[in-house]
């Protein structure tokens, strides 16, 4: 079936919240709001709406299960991280990077599921943003490094849901 790439959408509009609720606490937040506003733009425009339809096999219920199971999961675990974090680390700036964790982590499951790779491209980054800005987080509980954390992931995700129609196989390389 062809259809244009909703999945875009999802990830551009992910992207830009992460980008306009987090970059208040880094430099030059009107410059990185309007940047992401202008690539979320860019994407609806290029990539969805003059953009090139794309193959879609329609989900299995076992894909299905997987996504809601993926869903599920990140929506209990970042509230309870939440709490630790904040409860128990005393480190209430690092609850940034622990959702940022989080729902890169929940993208992994749905490489497989799906059989399209690119969701573990983009879990991996979120998780390695999250890593990398977990360090400085932690360390001073800086709320400038969890919100760089915040607007690297939103870029991240406004990146793949860019390149995303792209570099997902077509259904008839894959086995059914």
């Amino acid at each position: 079936m062809r259809t244009k790439p909703i999945g875009s959408v999802i990830g551009a509009v992910a992207g830009l919240l992460f980008v306009i609720v987090n970059a208040g606490t880094v430099p030059a937040a009107v410059f990185w709001r309007i940047t992401a506003a202008g690539v979320f733009a860019a994407i609806v425009w290029f990539v969805v709406l003059r953009g090139p339809e794309v193959d879609r096999v329609p989900p299995s219920r076992s894909a299905l299960r997987t996504y809601g199971i993926s869903v599920a999961t990140m929506l209990v675990a970042i509230p309870l991280g939440a709490a630790v974090i904040s409860n128990v680390l005393d480190r209430p700036n690092a609850v940034l990077v622990w959702v940022v964790f989080v729902v890169g982590a929940h993208f992994l499951p749905f490489a497989q599921a799906f059989q399209l790779p690119i969701f573990r491209w983009l879990s991996l980054s979120m998780i390695a943003i999250s890593l990398l800005g977990a360090v400085p987080t932690l360390a001073s509980d800086s709320a400038t490094a969890a919100g760089w954390t915040g607007v690297a992931a939103g870029f991240i995700l406004l990146f793949f849901s860019a390149a995303g129609p792209r570099l997902t196989r077509r259904p008839s390389t894959q086995q059914s």
